[in-house]
């Protein structure tokens, strides 16, 4: 029964990944209408800042060039956004330096102007980003009509971008984007982004030629991600705490099963493996990371797997129920189980933390624990009362043996006297 459950576990995380991965999210249809007007024909929604991405593409008759019209909009549920940036990194990778980017800085009148970048790893360090001269990448594409809008729900950029087919394929293009906070107006430098995952998951490259398909690269960890949650979520989330349920409430008291060690047994193999493979892929991921890092989650991570390891010796290594030293060792297991569950609860808001502002993982996790508590309160309660009917009984019975004694020896002494 739990071979099956894990392997049906592991076949819908899996093919959720399978089936997500390359998957195009069209636009809305407020920026629809508005890549309309520029006749732009595809559009699709990236994976962060809810941003949407319209263009169209058409080659040159010697196959040297491909024009491509973009437009780039953020919605203004990012009202307070100063800048945003949409741009081609010719490179190996889709990745923030190397990108040329167009940015769009919002003014203080209400419009938006769009220039030219160029992203070293200069920047990276803390330099300042100034607009580049269009003639610098004249080798590499040619600019047109690069434009900024701010509509009543929408700040847009869009140009027109000739790209040479030796540096840039049209069937696999890492593209970068990102949103801004602050920005010297005047001199049209955007400041720093924020350092969320969101701001570090804006990469991508994808297929213009096959409506936006993604090939992969800047997605997987996304997916990979998801995996991770599922499983832990699953494996220390839920059958964890499940096997610990199963044997405070039916080994003994409030009821008897005589499953119940089986029940409890399978819930922390299956879940301890869910676990590790969850928190194996969570190590990759940290390590193909190279940008950031989350020391907290990261740490009690490894935490959880190392102390749940050593409750799982217990397959091995649990005293005998003779052994004179085996109370303490219950104890020891007892405690160790209580305080790994909640430092796993911790843990888990602290990964969900790392994904806002995505708060369907926070809600499914606290109908989870909800859920969990419902069920262990459920069963203190029918616990404590039992265990209260039961010592009224034993009290009952003790008092009505004694009155049957009292009046036995009464009867005796009685007779005696005659």
């Amino acid at each position: 029964m739990f071979a099956s459950t894990k392997s049906l576990i592991l076949l819908l995380a899996f093919h959720s990944l399978l089936f997500k991965f390359g998957e195009s999210t069209p636009c809305n249809n407020g920026f629809k209408d508005i890549i309309n007007k520029k006749n732009i024909t595809s559009c699709r929604t990236l994976p962060t800042f809810k941003a949407e991405f319209g263009w169209k593409y058409r080659r040159s008759t010697e196959n040297k060039t491909t024009k491509i019209d973009i437009i780039f909009g953020i919605s203004d549920e990012y009202a307070k956004v100063e800048w945003i940036a949409w741009g081609l990194n010719p490179g190996h990778r889709p990745e923030m330096v190397g990108t040329r980017a167009v940015i769009g800085i919002r003014q203080s009148n209400g419009t938006v102007q769009a220039n030219l970048y160029n992203i070293t790893s200069n920047n990276k360090v803390g330099c300042e980003l100034l607009p580049s001269k269009v003639e610098l990448f004249k080798a590499e594409f040619r600019v047109q009509d690069m434009t900024g809008e701010v509509s009543s729900s929408y700040i847009t950029i869009s140009a027109t971008l000739e790209l040479n087919n030796q540096l840039y394929n049209v069937e696999k293009l890492n593209h970068v984007w990102q949103v801004g906070y602050n920005a010297d107006l005047e001199r049209l430098v955007p400041r720093i982004h924020h350092f969320s995952l969101q701001n570090f998951d804006s990469t991508e490259t994808f297929n213009m030629t096959c409506e936006g398909d993604t090939l992969g690269v800047g997605h997987n960890q996304r997916y990979f991600r998801t995996v991770h949650g599922i499983l832990n979520m699953v494996g220390w989330g839920i059958l964890l705490p499940v096997g610990v349920i199963v044997a405070r409430y039916f080994r003994k008291f409030p009821v008897r099963w005589n499953h119940w060690f089986g029940v409890h047994l399978g819930c922390q193999i299956v879940g301890y493996i869910l676990g590790t493979t969850g928190w194996g892929i969570g190590l990759w991921l940290g390590r193909a990371s190279r940008h950031y890092t989350f020391k907290t989650h990261r740490l009690l991570g490894i935490f959880i797997f190392t102390f749940t390891t050593l409750q799982m010796l217990a397959l091995r290594l649990r005293p005998k129920p003779h052994d004179d030293y085996r109370k303490y060792w219950d104890m020891y297991h007892h405690f160790l189980g209580y305080a790994l569950l909640a430092v796993i609860s911790v843990n888990m808001f602290q990964g969900i933390a790392i994904l806002k502002p995505n708060t369907t993982w926070k809600w499914a996790y606290i109908a989870i624990l909800a859920a969990l508590g419902v069920a262990t309160l459920t069963l203190e309660i029918v616990t404590w009362t039992k265990f209260i009917k039961e010592k009224k009984t034993k009290r009952k019975n003790k008092n009505d043996s004694n009155r049957e004694n009292q009046q036995s020896q009464s009867a005796t002494d009685n007779n005696a006297t005659k």
